[in-house]
């Protein structure tokens, strides 16, 4: 019995030790996750707006313009999104002309590569949104007067959010796990702060409490989209 108590006490004590641990690191995770979801919300406020502009010139019939979206989105998507971070961070600024007027900061570079990545996911998610729509329902719209704008906004916008948030929440929960490659550029976001506190102090710890985090963060999101599906669906009636 002895042997089992001083066991349970052994165990006692490094649970105690590992949550005294964990409340010390907490002030810098929370650091570094401020940084992730700036990285995630700046993204997103400013991909998806450019995404659905490229799918509307993705589907126009302005060859010139179709088909140059059409290369730029090839290009992105074809690219592994880490090589884009470091060519925008490092490429960009060695390139004549371009590299004297544009001059980043680690995060606008970071921000700038994730942007332009993500707008292109987000072209292609709404073109096949906007083509997926009934042929009919165009010639409706404009059998009624409407301008092209109103028909957008009213009749074809609405039905394409619907159908494109399941590959949108995809994409978006997929951003939050890409965040972590800006710690390439040195910049101290969750994954980054984790690691240096595991060479650190020689824990893993950091490592599963910055897992929780990402946990946390998908688990919102997804609950978000699946509310967002739910109050969209009334346009499959």
């Amino acid at each position: 019995m002895d042997y089992i108590f001083n066991i349970l006490d052994q165990l006692l004590i490094s649970t105690q030790d590992t949550f005294s641990y964990i409340f010390r690191i907490l002030p810098a995770m929370v650091d570094g996750t401020k940084v992730t979801l700036m990285m995630f919300f700046a993204t997103i406020a400013l991909s998806l707006p450019l995404g659905l502009l490229l799918s509307l010139g993705r589907i126009s019939r302005f060859r010139l313009l179709n088909s140059a979206i059409g290369v730029y989105i090839w290009l992105f998507r074809g690219t592994p999104l880490m090589l884009q971070l470091l060519f925008v961070y490092f490429g960009l600024p060695i390139i004549p002309v371009i590299g004297e007027v544009l001059v980043l900061t680690a995060f606008q570079a970071a921000l700038l590569a994730f942007v332009l990545n993500y707008a292109a996911y987000f072209a292609e998610i709404f073109r096949g949104g906007i083509q997926s729509i009934e042929r009919g329902q165009y010639e409706g719209a404009k059998a009624l007067g409407m301008t092209y704008a109103q028909m957008m906004r009213r009749i074809i916008l609405p039905q394409v959010i619907k159908r494109v948030l399941p590959p949108v929440s995809n994409e978006t929960i997929t951003l939050v796990k890409d965040t972590s490659l800006i710690y390439v550029l040195a910049m101290n976001d969750l994954l980054r702060t984790a690691r240096g506190l595991v060479q650190r102090d020689f824990s893993l710890t950091p490592f599963i409490v910055a897992g929780v985090f990402y946990l946390l963060m998908t688990f919102v999101l997804t609950k978000i989209f699946a509310r967002l599906e739910k109050r969209y669906a009334v346009y499959d009636e």
